[in-house]
């Protein structure tokens, strides 16, 4: 890491701190979607999962981005939904208990799913295989750190929620501001170091994560549409897809993978981005019912 940068143990334990905020949180009703409206939930779920990193493989594979920055796009789709989409949701007037639902569903997942993820469509885009090949990265040695992150405060926050529900129910909330505040402190800490990067690719790397983050928005709407869900969870699933936590992507790349220069750099973006673009999406859903309920 550059000089003047976050640790490599201050981000990871502020990604630790954010998980487990979402751990004392979870609960059995947030899953409850699966039995009411299977089609929707699990829509949102596969297009989380499998049709964000499928598109954003067919992105690259068209706009043949320079690899660090591929890496990135990648890394950041393969990421879980973050907390963010659940506040844009219920500003959006989305159903904000399914977008708490399928954020708790990919956080729950993330654990070991997501350096999985990571590798396999990594491997599958020919310029990022050979980037990882030729920074020798320790596939198993990967595998176990990211798990590790991401699994233990996962864990112990299910099993204090579970075991001590007061100090869950008091906690909880606080501890996700705090980490809250940390993914700013991320975000902010990753254009510091990878301010050069910005500046040598420019409009050229927001154009692309604009391109990106505007595509996971149309893939969230598209699933709404095969799903046939009402407007509310049309809405939810379109935040949700759109929406990463990109604060995640940021610190496996720093902390697993040096940073890569353009990977940080797009991901730092995205941290940034999604909340314009999440809050411009409100706005439009604003509108539109302003327009229906005037009609």
């Amino acid at each position: 890491m550059e000089l003047g940068g976050p640790s490599e143990g201050l981000l990871a334990l502020s990604l630790a701190l954010m998980i487990f905020a979402v751990a004392l949180g979870l609960k059995l009703e947030h899953f409850r979607f699966f039995k009411e409206e299977p089609q929707i939930y699990l829509g949102g779920v596969l297009a989380q999962i499998i049709g964000l990193p499928l598109l954003t493989l067919g992105l690259c594979l068209i706009l043949n981005p320079h690899p660090s920055v591929a890496l990135g796009m990648i890394i950041v789709a393969c990421c879980p939904g973050g907390n963010v989409s659940n506040l844009i949701a219920l500003f959006a007037r989305a159903n904000t208990a399914l977008s708490v639902s399928l954020t708790a569903t990919s956080s729950l997942f993330a654990a070991l799913m997501t350096p999985f993820s990571i590798l396999f469509w990594s491997g599958l885009y020919e310029p990022t295989r050979n980037l990882l090949t030729e920074i020798n990265l320790d596939v198993v040695s990967f595998l176990i750190q990211t798990m590790i992150i991401l699994g233990m405060p996962l864990l112990l926050g299910m099993l204090a929620a579970r075991f001590f529900p007061k100090f869950a129910e008091k906690f909880q909330s606080p501890l996700a501001a705090l980490g809250g505040l940390a993914l700013i402190w991320i975000i902010v800490s990753t254009f510091v170091i990878y301010w050069d990067n910005f500046v040598l690719l420019g409009a050229a790397l927001l154009g692309l994560v604009i391109v990106h983050n505007a595509l996971a928005f149309l893939l969230g709407y598209l699933t709404g549409w095969i799903a046939r869900a009402d407007r509310p969870a049309s809405r939810a699933l379109t935040i949700e897809v759109g929406i990463q936590n990109s604060g995640l992507a940021l610190v496996i790349l720093i902390t697993q993978l040096d940073g890569l220069g353009g990977a940080g750099a797009i991901a730092g973006l995205w941290g940034t981005w999604h909340i314009i673009g999440g809050l411009s999406l409100v706005a439009l859903y604003r509108l539109a019912d302003k327009r229906r309920t005037n009609v």
